[in-house]
């Protein structure tokens, strides 16, 4: 029992020994430093120094992007984002249908190839979408298509919520100012799906819109040639086709009388100058003539 202290205190001893660390030039034998040391001292600085580098692992996991590397750790802080994300994703899918549904309008009544169009959700389009900004996914021909379907969106919805805005007024009262005066060649048909009149005019005539407006529509069809279809209050579309020059583009706003386009002979279904205008109220073709005089 009495060997017991003396070897405890001899290992507490050893502990607190001191050495001399000596740092020499080797070649000179200059000494350059000589330091005390002892094991209990290196202990602790060996230890103090794992700790600090523990610490600062450990702070660098926490709050730094680190952590996301760590399988398990970042899948729960993540979970809101991911949330976030997947709702824009669903407000984008929503809005290319309905883009795609517009388009589709937008053809049918160019080409003439239908009486009544699908009504587009308003909510899609709601204007000031948060969900909506997520800063468009980016190349360069399908990015030139998507700039030029936003505006004509956004054109169609500025000037369709002014006519929203109040209940619409009797065809009967509007004020329409003809496009062009001339001779009517060919009368409304809609069992024909001919929905609108062909008007015989001189060469260079201008064609005049028939109501403030703007422009949702100004572009080259194999049929139709050049065609320009403004949107106008009280939910109404006129358009112009086979004219041979257009001279508003895409969300220009024209006045009444104001020219949009020269009188031509473009597209397959034309066989001479003149203007084929069509008058569309709600997504359906009415006949010009009830509403218009072209003499």
């Amino acid at each position: 029992m009495s060997d017991l202290p003396s070897q405890k205190k001899t290992w507490l001893e050893r502990l607190q020994h001191t050495y001399r660390l000596v740092i020499m030039n080797h070649e000179t034998f200059e000494e350059i430093g000589s330091y005390r040391l002892s094991l209990l001292s290196v202990y602790i600085f060996l230890s103090t120094l794992m700790v600090v580098v523990a610490f600062l692992v450990i702070s660098l996991i926490v709050f730094t992007p680190l952590k996301r590397y760590i399988p398990g750790y970042g899948s729960a802080n993540a979970q809101p984002e991911l949330i976030r994300l997947n709702q824009e994703i669903d407000a984008l899918e929503e809005m290319v249908e309905a883009q795609e549904l517009y388009n589709k309008n937008i053809r049918i009544m160019l080409a003439g190839e239908g009486e009544t169009l699908q009504e587009v959700p308003e909510n899609k389009y709601a204007p000031g979408d948060s969900n909506l900004h997520v800063e468009r996914i980016e190349e360069d021909e399908l990015l030139r298509n998507e700039v030029k379907m936003e505006e004509i969106r956004a054109i169609g919805e500025k000037a369709g919520s002014s006519s929203r805005e109040s209940a619409d007024t009797p065809l009967e009262q509007l004020f329409f100012t003809p496009p062009l005066t001339g001779e009517i060649s060919a009368g409304f048909m809609r069992e024909k799906k001919h929905f609108g009149v062909d008007i015989l005019a001189p060469n260079n005539t201008p064609i005049k819109a028939v109501m403030d407006g703007w422009v949702i529509a100004s572009d080259w069809t194999l049929e139709t040639g050049h065609t320009i279809g403004i949107q106008h209050n009280n939910n109404l579309i006129s358009f112009y086709k086979h004219n041979s020059v257009l001279l508003k583009e895409i969300g220009s706003y024209v006045k009444a009388g104001e020219a949009v386009a020269i009188i031509g002979n473009s597209g397959t279904l034309s066989d001479g100058p003149h203007l084929h205008f069509e008058l569309w109220h709600r997504g359906v073709p009415i006949d010009p003539v009830q509403y218009l005089n072209f003499n």
